[in-house]
């Protein structure tokens, strides 16, 4: 080809380069997008594996283009999402594709300038017909990809600054429209960054507190105990009993998450919230409806799934109120990140992560007719004893504390009869620390009771001799499985740390016992 023809086409031909990422769960793969202006009728056309979310962007970003007073190619545009084989979806691309073809327009010192931005900024964003940046899904975790993969900055939408403030070692730049994006880029103007755009936003949820539920002092100490230890419970009662009530006020009272665990539970909140709030300080509480599926579950969904319930939950309290009318097959479904605290799924040979360290807690009627009392039961016997049938014996055992609720009487206007969320948050506050120290010193990760091995406390942190006999004599009699004395032997653990004792006696085991309880309908 001859030298003149070959100056010719590069001559007509420019490509600009940014960069964003393809989220797949909190996973954010690093995509490179170049952007080809070259002979050919005008149009555009993306390639790399885009979904209909991606391909879409074609006649928004023109149109916002348009609207924002710049400057369009009038030839061909081709855009390439790379790596080709990695599956792209949703508009967080926008922005990134704008800038990588507006690019490829400049010249001389603005094409150098804008080539040295871009190739170390991190760039999401969906482009609205105005020019205007909206929010998107994910932000998070990609901008924690970024930081993780070497990039120096970030530019993203006004609705994404409070979660990127939760990032450090990252530039991160705020641009409201595309125009002031494009003016960044070259150089022309700065952005601020996300600090007080919305990075100081404190969760404002209004979860109640325990000196409002009358009656139920052993359901309230239950809670207690089951959040100190971070204890999987169960309350069984009839309606109006303040089940409800008591379970959406544990995660009041559980202790403040770390700064760890802060990111962990916005990053996941973040992905199915174009729109994010802002970070979560607090132990989430997540309350699905009884006819939830078990993709709503687990998480799921057509395309790159999606977290449900139990990943909503991470590092909070899934409640699941109704238990009795939630199918098995869903429920069941439950002991897989109960036993691992993650749920893993495999798309198009492709693996998603999600975490799920959450503390389960239901609550159920004690039959059909949801009787007050027993005696005003209409229920045959057989039916009141099989009515938790749906609940597996597995589940069932993954279950520490069992308790349950009585309806109230006389003295529901009573005052100060319960303790308010304060005083026992400071409880289970101190007897967490009690349980990281100990746990700490014997070289342990795990941060409660409940997640202890039993082999290593019947071996190591046994009661005291006392209380031990006690529980053998249980277990020989029948009366306990050696997984109930398990589970009662960490309930004892964790009572003997609200108390401040150094190892549990025969007061913490008995009232271990009884807290442990039993899921079987009654008869």
């Amino acid at each position: 080809m001859p030298a003149e023809l070959v100056s010719g086409l590069l001559s007509t031909t420019r490509l600009g380069r940014a960069h964003t990422v393809a989220l797949h769960g909190l996973r954010a793969h690093a995509v490179t997008v170049e952007a080809n202006i070259g002979r050919g009728l005008p149009g555009m056309q993306v390639v790399g594996l885009g979904d209909t979310s991606v391909r879409e962007s074609r006649e928004r970003i023109r149109t916002a283009v348009a609207n924002s007073g710049l400057e369009w190619p009038r030839t061909k545009v081709v855009v390439s999402l790379s790596p080709a084989s990695l599956p792209k979806s949703g508009g967080h691309f926008d922005l990134a594709i704008t800038l990588a073809v507006l690019s490829a327009m400049l010249g001389g010192q603005q094409a150098q300038r804008a080539r040295q931005r871009l190739d170390s900024t991190l760039v999401v964003g969906e482009v609205a017909l105005d020019g205007s940046l909206r929010a998107i899904s994910g932000a998070l975790p990609a901008l924690l990809s970024a930081q993780r993969g070497g990039l120096r900055s970030a530019v993203i939408p006004p609705g994404n600054a409070a979660e990127a403030a939760l990032v450090s070692g990252l530039d991160i730049r705020v641009a409201v429209t595309l125009s002031e994006a494009m003016e960044w880029v070259l150089g022309e103007c700065s952005l601020p960054g996300p600090v007080g755009l919305g990075s100081d936003s404190s969760d404002s949820r209004s979860i109640g507190d325990f000196a409002e539920v009358a009656g139920q002092p052993q359901a309230i100490r239950a809670a207690e105990v089951a959040a100190a230890g971070g204890h999987h419970f169960m309350l069984i009662g009839p309606p109006g009993s303040g089940k409800s009530m008591i379970a959406q006020r544990l995660a009041g009272i559980l202790p403040a998450l770390s700064a760890e665990q802060i990111v962990e539970a916005t990053a996941v909140h973040s992905l199915v919230a174009p729109s994010f709030c802002g970070p979560i300080y607090r132990a989430p509480f997540i309350a699905p409806h009884h006819s939830i599926t078990r993709a709503g579950l687990l998480g799921g969904g057509s395309g790159i799934p999606q977290p449900g319930a139990v990943s909503l939950a991470h590092h909070g309290v899934l409640f699941l109120d109704e238990a009795s009318e939630i199918p098995a097959t869903v429920l069941d479904s439950l002991r897989t990140p109960l036993d691992h605290a993650q749920v893993r799924m495999v798309r198009a040979q492709r693996e998603y992560l999600f975490p799920a360290r959450f503390q389960l807690v239901m609550a159920a009627n004690p039959c059909r007719c949801a009787a007050s009392e027993p005696q005003l039961c209409r229920c045959a016997p057989r039916q009141r004893a099989t009515y938790l049938d749906n609940l597996s014996g597995p589940l069932r055992d993954r279950l520490d504390i069992v308790v349950r609720t009585h309806a109230v009487g006389s003295n529901l206007g009573a005052d100060g009869s319960s303790p308010s969320s304060a005083d026992l948050a400071a409880r289970v506050k101190q007897a967490r620390e009690r349980a990281a120290r100990r746990w700490r010193e014997a070289g342990r990760t795990e941060r409660c009771n409940a997640e202890i091995p039993s082999p290593l406390l019947r071996r190591r942190f046994p009661a005291t001799p006392e209380a031990m006999a006690l529980l053998e004599g249980y277990l020989a009699q029948g009366s306990l499985s050696q997984r109930a004395v398990d589970r009662t032997l960490k309930i004892a653990w964790t009572l003997s740390d609200l108390s401040g004792g150094t190892r549990p006696g025969l007061k913490e085991i008995t009232e271990a016992i009884d807290l442990h309880g039993s899921v079987q309908g009654e008869t």
